[in-house]
């Protein structure tokens, strides 16, 4: 096995898997570390934390946990992957992280990589953007867990990890890989710890990938793979198509949105206009949240024959989002969570096969719930959104994280794939 690769949420590491499947690396995802005895035959292994908001000594332990469980498989390097708007506090927790894991492998280098042009995140003298506007004037700065106020990167990195931080400007990455390295030489002599690297095209990503193979952490959003994947396939031979493992299930469909990202925002209100929708009473969670997932569930059940799947969505603009709050406290989150997990596991002892699922957290706790302990990654439905199948149950997933996917992802994920 070539590369692990530690996700702080869900769909994060959904999205990493789909890129390395589709520039060349045969990849499995597992939900959680598994167990000392997990055998794993492919090119490279994801392992899926909700790591992201948690506290930081629990995003730290568990993410040591995965580490340790990989180099027990033979990685040979390793790949800590974030959001592309590196959603993160102060305080962490992806600073804490790369501290740790530095210090377990005896490291004292790795880079920050998120940008994903495709989807477009850019890194332009180390300053993120989200389209063309800087991250912290994106809705990102609104966002309730992970409010971002900064667009640097290298101010970022310093505010919550140990250790001084760089850039490779985009003159260089522009250059190449072989500048690229010594550049990356330059700044270790001068104890840089932490370098940011400037992105703004795919070329770009394969250049930091081809630089970057002999580096044991590296550090970054699922646009890096693209880069790993496809030098690691230049020298070996590639394996068949393991997307078709990975095609989704027949069976009834439902979806979820608890993510309340800009984006989805707006693909909610384009799904509402042509399927059945439904959004979540949060004062009825509070009051009753199993009797409330029962009544969910016999609505979605009555409206499974349509042409799309019933959707369930918890989704919000900022201000509808903070009155919710103002009124029921942050914990509100975590009771809509335990919805659409009691919501999921009626709906998979009523028959329901294929979750298509908007938000990182909703996503993990549906899939716990759901017992999908590892499963195979399918065909993309939009860039590092892939259908994905269980590889001991027969049922398939669709987990976007918040600000992916395009207006009509929630009907394209059934229409283009058609059971």
């Amino acid at each position: 096995m070539q590369l692990g690769v530690i996700a702080d949420d869900f769909t994060g590491a959904t999205d990493i898997a789909s890129f390395l499947v589709i520039n060349g690396m045969s990849t499995v995802q597992l939900n959680g570390v598994p167990a000392k005895d997990t055998q794993i035959d492919s090119d490279a292994v994801v392992i899926s934390l909700k790591s992201r908001s948690c506290a930081v000594e629990t995003a730290v332990s568990d993410s040591l946990a995965a580490l340790r469980w990989l180099q027990q498989q033979g990685c040979q390097q390793f790949y800590f992957k974030y959001c592309s708007t590196f959603d993160s506090t102060a305080q962490g927790n992806i600073g804490p992280v790369l501290d740790a894991l530095l210090a377990e492998l005896g490291e004292s280098q790795t880079v920050i990589s998120p940008a994903l042009p495709v989807n477009g995140r850019t890194v332009y003298q180390g300053y993120l953007f989200v389209g063309e506007t800087l991250l912290n004037e994106s809705g990102m700065r609104n966002h309730p867990v992970t409010p971002m106020d900064d667009a640097h990167l290298g101010r970022l990195i310093e505010r919550q990890a140990r250790g001084k931080a760089g850039l490779i400007p985009f003159a260089v990455v522009n250059s190449g890989a072989d500048a690229i390295r010594a550049q990356l030489r330059a700044l270790k002599e001068t104890d840089v710890r932490y370098v940011v690297l400037d992105a703004l095209t795919e070329e770009h990503l394969v250049a930091q990938g081809a630089a970057l193979d002999d580096m044991k952490l590296v550090s970054g959003g699922s646009g890096l793979a693209i880069g790993l994947a496809r030098h690691w396939a230049s020298r070996h031979p590639s394996r068949e198509d393991s997307a078709q493992a990975g095609m989704p299930v027949a069976g009834p469909a439902v979806v979820f949105s608890g993510s309340c990202s800009v984006m989805t925002n707006v693909q909610v209100a384009a799904y509402q206009a042509v399927a059945p929708a439904k959004a979540v009473d949060v004062q009825a969670c509070v009051e009753d949240v199993s009797g409330y997932a029962a009544s969910l569930c016999e609505w979605v059940c009555a409206n499974a024959g349509s042409a799309l799947a019933p959707m369930v969505y918890a989704t919000a603009e900022p201000e509808a989002l903070k009155r919710i709050q103002a009124k029921f406290g942050r914990e509100s989150s975590s009771i809509v969570e335990q919805l659409f997990a009691k919501l999921a596991a009626a709906l998979k002892q009523r028959g329901f096969t294929r979750f298509i699922v908007a938000g990182g957290e909703t996503s993990s706790i549906v899939a716990q719930t759901l017992e999908v302990e590892a499963f195979h990654i399918g065909p993309v439905i939009s860039p590092g959104v892939p259908w994905v199948r269980d590889t001991r149950q027969p049922l398939s997933l669709a987990l976007k994280s918040g600000n992916f996917g395009d207006k009509d992802f929630f009907a394209r994920a059934q229409q283009e794939f058609a059971v």
